[in-house]
């Protein structure tokens, strides 16, 4: 068994390369680190690995997404139309109990498409805060993603700042 900061220290250094792998729309690695029902003992003779719902991935504005092959497509497909994507990942905490973590983040996300005319450059840059919480198990090839959910963070208006009403 590990030291408890030593799990805290990997489990915050694969997250950290999960979202890495996804700056540089690296599929195969976004996919290596995702649990396969072999990770939990499952026999995959029996049960279609694509579709055993092992996994399970909430992105902001879409349903939920279960089993490994519904939620890689979902990758492959925010990676096949996103040309620019960078996190900046704040507020992370990581909680470890046995062999299940959990770390919760906000993801500072910037991201661009291609350029309006069909130019080499970017389209205009877009930043979104995403509030995520990442669900690890502990593997034998180390810390894998069981479940991710992200939502949206809702901008205050300039309204809202000064809805105080005098006495």
């Amino acid at each position: 068994m590990n030291a408890p900061h030593l799990d805290v220290e990997q489990v915050e250094a694969a997250n950290t390369a999960f979202y890495e792998a996804l700056e540089q729309g690296d599929f195969e690695k976004v996919s290596e680190f995702w649990l396969t029902p072999s990770d939990l003992g499952i026999d995959e003779s029996y049960h279609d690995p694509a579709d055993a719902a092992v996994v399970s991935c909430v992105h902001p504005g879409w349903p939920v997404l279960t089993g490994r092959g519904e939620v890689l497509r979902s990758y492959a497909l925010i990676m096949a139309n996103t040309d620019y994507i960078q996190f900046f990942l704040t507020d992370v905490h990581v909680s470890v109990t046995g062999d299940t973590a959990l770390v919760t983040c906000t993801e500072n996300i910037l991201s661009g498409g291609p350029a309006p005319d069909g130019g080499e450059e970017l389209g205009p840059l877009v930043g979104q805060l995403v509030v995520a919480t990442n669900t690890f198990r502990r593997t034998p090839d180390g810390w894998k993603l069981w479940s991710h959910h992200a939502s949206p963070v809702l901008a205050e208006s300039e309204d809202e700042e000064g809805d105080e009403t005098p006495p």
